[in-house]
């Protein structure tokens, strides 16, 4: 719930609370407030989103990696630092909601760019589903997700209850949202929350491999490929099928698949430029 002004996070600068590198094509959105477990205020929430946007339509991004700072990956929500609000009306909070928490997970569903989580530690609340919204999700082994809105006694949001029945089934997200047990690095695994566990150690390195593969692809591709996978899970068969039809006509007239098929053709390796 909103709190008091924090002077500790007004005072810094908002650059150095969310870090941002583009490194061979890719972006790296780093949030770093480690003393608050990475919890996410209001500004640093839109700098992410403004980040994501970017990336989208940036030709020389490629992939995006979202990481962490510290033991945590995202403590959760932090609204100290909003703007200040008064008296509450009926509204205000759903209003929120949408401006806020569905916001930064929609910008991440929407993010035309391939977006890798690489989970350092503790991801809850919006955190968790921060990471759940991503394309891929790497996770250090000391990582824990925890669907902390029932301790709290708030109903989740951030797009929990859209995010986990896709990724894992209705029981299993009911199971999570219900109790809000923590959830080890090698059970999300295991239940398909996470793509990779790896060493803490290790979590950068291959978080940098695979967004490096991502960046050496077709661009277009990867992005069409997401905006099916994502509305497939609407969508009845005769739409999902015309949406297929309707992204490889339009990737036909990219340089990306003129170059595959000529590689193809040639028994050589292509090079993807994006384009």
């Amino acid at each position: 719930m909103p709190s008091s002004p924090d002077p500790t996070t007004s005072s810094e600068p908002l650059d150095s609370l969310i870090l941002h590198t583009t490194d061979n094509a890719v972006s790296w959105i780093t949030l770093n407030r480690p003393e608050a477990m990475n919890a996410v205020t209001w500004d640093q929430r839109e700098r992410i989103i403004a980040l994501l946007d970017e990336a989208s339509g940036d030709p020389d991004v490629r992939a995006v990696v979202i990481t962490a700072t510290g033991k945590g990956f995202c403590a959760g929500a932090d609204l100290r630092g909003a703007p200040a609000a008064g008296e509450r009306v009926p509204g205000d909070v759903a209003r929120t909601v949408r401006r806020g928490a569905q916001r930064l997970i929609s910008a991440v569903l929407d993010c035309e760019k391939p977006v890798i989580a690489a989970v350092n530690g503790t991801a809850a609340g919006i955190g968790a589903h921060l990471a759940f919204a991503c394309d891929l999700v790497i996770a250090a082994e000391p990582a824990t997700f925890i669907e902390v809105f029932v301790r709290r006694g708030l109903v989740p949001d951030g797009g929990g209850a859209y995010l986990l029945p896709r990724l894992i089934g209705p029981m299993r997200a009911k199971e999570l949202m219900f109790f809000g047990d923590a959830v080890s690095a090698a059970d999300a695994e295991r239940l398909g929350l996470v793509n990779r566990v790896v060493p803490a150690d290790d979590l950068e390195r291959t978080a940098r491999e695979w967004a490096q593969r991502l960046a050496a692809g077709p661009t277009r591709v990867l992005a069409l490929t997401k905006q099916l996978v994502n509305a497939s899970l609407e969508a009845d068969r005769a739409t999902a099928f015309a949406a297929e039809a309707a992204a490889q006509e339009i990737n036909m007239t990219t340089a990306d698949a003129n170059e595959g098929v000529a590689a193809f053709v040639e028994r050589r390796a292509p090079s993807y430029r994006g384009r």
